[in-house]
């Protein structure tokens, strides 16, 4: 665990108490901190109560003792409307801040020579920050990867001179994080996402790009640049420092950074472009989403020195992110993926996109908009097996396009998919698990689906003698 520092023998409040909350309450009495705690849901409450913390309703809060409050990152800071508490806080000039900035504090404050990488995007933040972790593993370093994934980031170990923090960052931990300045910091791309939090897409975007705010003149911002938002970040960010900023892109070569094309990785970040390796062998990186994470984590890598053919071994041995595109086993040509994390249409494209003879296992509780926007990618789909509470609704959509069966629950999709996908003549087939939908008609969460799929899977295949993964 990280002791929060700066804050012996004072008194700070502590306003939301899932994991990373009571982390940040544990952090802060490591560190001689007098913590307040609070959570709105009585459950919350309860489980910090078994803890021995010091519950006190934010309502009655004495402000002019606070040195600070720490607010979750779940919990709104500025849109639709800042919770009561943040709005008494910014009244009486108590500092609202996060645990990402607790963090970043003491790391500061250590002494130790550790660096931070920290991640962010709308879509691929874990998968590329899981790999980096692996990479800086395999390269001879001592990874601690939590954050926004994970353990909560001051549930890693304390900084020695070893240490590498690589840390995923939600837009939200950001907004709490005013002093964050990662040795290496990661934009992948921008998509509207999370409107209801930060009001525009502007402002989304804008707090992200904060990740590179407080970076000085030795640190390394590697951006991708195949979306609108982050070209013009990047070219900000260029402006200031054009050697120390890497560009990413997947699909069209560029004259400075790192880009992949075909599946093939390029490096022309000296004085000639030279091809860095082969990913497309690469099952656990498979498909153009997972290429601009890998691009990602080599400039990462090679920020951080350590050498290509090493970063290119280390991404061979990747064993991929639980739940998002996980190649849980494969038997007879059929190849078994866990993407149950895929919660909506635009995490399930990406899936879709990767492979061809598809047997798409999809349903759960909808999410708005349905699956329409997918439709490009149904000619891949060789039949969909519908499960959960948006059966019916599925079923309306693929009419005239994909055969559907209703199968109500997984474990009949899975038999039904795997029969099907064994009559098959191809050389691949693909049962996939990337459901559109949130998981809790059935279950009670993504991880969870993804855990039965996963166990279901490799229960039959050892049945059948198959190999799982």
């Amino acid at each position: 665990m990280i002791a929060a520092t700066g804050f012996e023998k004072r008194n700070v409040a502590v306003l939301g108490l899932g994991k990373s909350g009571l982390a940040t309450v544990r952090s802060l009495e490591a560190g001689g901190a007098k913590v307040f705690a609070w959570d709105d849901a009585p459950a919350k409450r309860d489980e910090a109560a078994k803890e021995g913390f010091l519950l006190v309703d934010s309502s009655d809060w004495d402000w002019q003792s606070l040195a600070a409050m720490i607010l979750s990152p779940g919990i709104p800071f500025t849109h639709p409307e800042p919770h009561p508490a943040v709005k008494r806080a910014q009244a009486e000039g108590v500092e609202v801040i996060g645990d990402i900035e607790l963090f970043q504090r003491a790391v500061k404050a250590s002494g130790k020579p550790a660096r931070v990488v920290a991640i962010t995007g709308t879509n691929g933040k874990s998968t590329t920050t899981a790999l980096i972790g692996h990479m800086v593993r395999r390269c001879g370093g001592n990874a601690q990867v939590g954050g926004n994934i994970g353990k909560a980031v001051l549930e890693l170990d304390e900084p020695e001179a070893s240490t590498v923090y690589v840390v995923e960052v939600s837009s939200y931990q950001i907004d709490l994080a005013p002093s964050l300045a990662p040795n290496v910091a990661v934009l992948l791309n921008i998509t509207p996402d999370h409107i209801d939090r930060h009001g525009t897409v502007e402002h989304y975007a804008d707090v992200k790009a904060r990740i590179f705010a407080h970076q000085c003149e030795a640190d390394t911002a590697v951006i991708g640049i195949d979306d609108g938002f982050t070209s013009d970040i990047c070219t900000r960010e260029l402006a200031k420092r054009v050697e120390k900023v890497v560009p990413v892109s997947v699909g069209k070569t560029i004259s400075r950074g790192i880009y992949a094309l075909g599946g093939q990785l390029y490096d022309s970040l000296g004085t000639q472009t030279v091809k860095a390796g082969d990913l497309s062998a690469i099952k656990t990186l498979a498909g153009a989403h997972n290429w601009q994470n890998a691009a990602a984590a080599y400039a990462t890598g090679r920020a951080l020195g350590y050498q290509r053919e090493r970063i290119l071994a280390a991404f061979e041995s990747f064993p991929g992110l639980a739940h998002r595109m996980e190649i849980v086993g494969e038997a007879d040509g059929i190849r078994y993926v866990n993407d149950s994390k895929a919660t909506n249409a635009d995490a399930a494209s990406k899936a879709l996109a990767t492979y061809e003879n598809i047997y798409w296992i999809i349903g759960g509780k909808a999410k708005e908009g349905g699956i329409s926007s997918l439709e490009e990618w149904f000619p891949r789909i060789r039949r969909a097996y519908l499960i959960g509470e948006a059966a019916s609704a599925f079923a309306e959509t693929l009419r005239g396009k994909v055969e559907a069966i209703h199968c109500g629950t997984l474990d009949r999709a899975i038999d039904a998919a795997s029969r099907d996908a064994a009559a098959d003549s191809a050389e691949l087939k693909v049962v996939l698990l990337s459901p559109a939908c949130a998981s809790f008609d059935q279950f009670k969460s993504f991880e969870e689906r993804g855990d039965v799929f996963r166990a279901t899977v490799q229960e039959r295949l050892a049945t059948k003698g198959g190999a799982a993964a």
